[in-house]
């Protein structure tokens, strides 16, 4: 499976991202044709070699022909994505990331977010520079992403609403649950851009996994700094079988209307649970009652236990730590008569353990076809040979 570290020891933002990718070997008039699905006009984009405090690196530029004179809100930026020729799952990823600035202006000015204008965000580069970054990772296979602590930088930043201290309120608001830290250099570091789409994609902040790296790709940012200002991104194979710490949150819950759980255990995975799931149990005097467990990041702890206590009836949760170890995997497809189905492949010591079909096509299959889910899944596996999965 292709990971990369992003080593954010000078920052992070959208056009340095993307500088990274065309390092790693990203073909630029690939993306250039992909980014000309969104039917966006008046700019251009060129990519080339500097040299940043003797670190050679890929700068991305977008040069505005025509400058967008005006604000665009959530909705508007919603409709060009949707309106685009992009893939579906690009589309979504795209929307994810300006959601998540969204919410953080909304909360920062205290309005609903369809009332957000942005200002900077609202330009074109900026969404160039998200949906390059999605439609960059995507090209070069990256599955896995981790990232380093943030280095956010210090001193006042300058944007539409005045001067504030680094990072930029919407920045702060995004890296919450984000170990963050500055070395005295006197300069926004991370912006929105780049906060709202490593924290879209990062599964971990801090330590460097072991990797076995390919390649190692510099984005220049556009800062003359005391070191180098780039992004530096390893590209390769994790090592060997991860482990990893994760929480386990637990409540007993008897006293709740049993319709109430579906709705819970979507919340929780749609905010960021690993899995989550209910047990029967018996409590004290007899009493039948539920068992709520949810698997979670360490970093999204908190937000997990606010949901739990905002949706349920229970007191208090019990919250303890486990070591996590599985599999590494990756996603083949393979053709059928019924069209491309995604597999799931796990391995351990690049020895194959488990090939299965993904639920989500092969359900597609089912309901468009009008035939048993089980027989999709038996034709499927027929067709798994290995050699022949691209």
């Amino acid at each position: 499976m292709k990971t990369a570290y992003f080593d954010c020891f000078s920052g992070i933002s959208g056009d340095m991202i993307i500088g990274a990718l065309i390092d790693l070997g990203l073909n630029v008039d690939f993306l250039k044709k992909e980014l000309g699905k969104l039917n966006l006009k008046g700019y251009k984009i060129e990519s080339k070699n500097i040299v940043k405090n003797g670190i050679s690196s890929t700068k991305f530029d977008l040069i505005e022909e025509h400058k967008h004179h005006g604000e665009r809100n959530l909705k508007e930026i919603n409709k060009i994505i949707d309106n685009s020729k992009l893939d579906n799952e690009s589309k979504n990823t795209i929307k994810k990331i300006f959601q998540k600035i969204a919410v953080a202006e909304a909360k920062i000015h205290k309005k609903p977010i369809d009332k957000i204008h942005f200002h900077e965000i609202g330009a074109i580069d900026t969404i160039i520079d998200v949906a390059g970054a999605v439609i960059g990772l995507k090209k070069l296979g990256i599955e896995r992403i981790y990232c380093s602590k943030l280095n956010v930088g210090t001193g006042f930043v300058e944007f539409s609403h005045g001067k504030f201290p680094a990072p930029a309120p919407a920045t702060a608001e995004i890296l919450k649950g984000v170990p963050i830290y500055h070395n005295n250099i006197e300069s926004e570091l991370v912006t929105p851009t780049g906060a709202a789409i490593i924290t879209a994609f990062a599964e971990k902040f801090g330590e460097m996994p072991a990797m076995k790296v390919e390649k190692i790709g510099y984005g220049a940012g556009t800062k003359d700094l005391e070191q180098p200002n780039v992004l530096r991104v390893f590209y390769g194979e994790l090592d060997k079988m991860e482990n990893e710490t994760i929480s386990i949150i637990e409540a007993n819950i008897d006293n709740m209307n049993p319709e109430i759980y579906p709705y819970v255990i979507d919340k929780l995975m749609e905010n960021g649970a690993l899995d989550a799931y209910l047990t029967n149990i018996i409590m004290k005097k007899g009493r039948p009652a539920i068992k709520l467990t949810v698997l979670a990041e360490i970093k999204d702890t908190d937000k997990l236990c606010k949901i739990i206590f905002d949706e349920t009836t229970t007191l208090g949760v019990r919250i303890f730590a486990a070591e996590k170890r599985k599999l590494d995997r990756e996603i083949k497809t393979i053709k059928t008569k019924y069209g491309t189905v995604r597999v799931k492949i796990s391995k351990s010591n690049n020895q194959i353990q488990n090939v299965m079909p993904e639920y989500e096509d092969c359900a597609r299959i089912a309901k468009k076809y009008k035939i048993p889910l089980k027989k999709v899944h038996i034709i499927v596996k027929k067709l798994i040979k290995l050699p022949q999965i691209t």
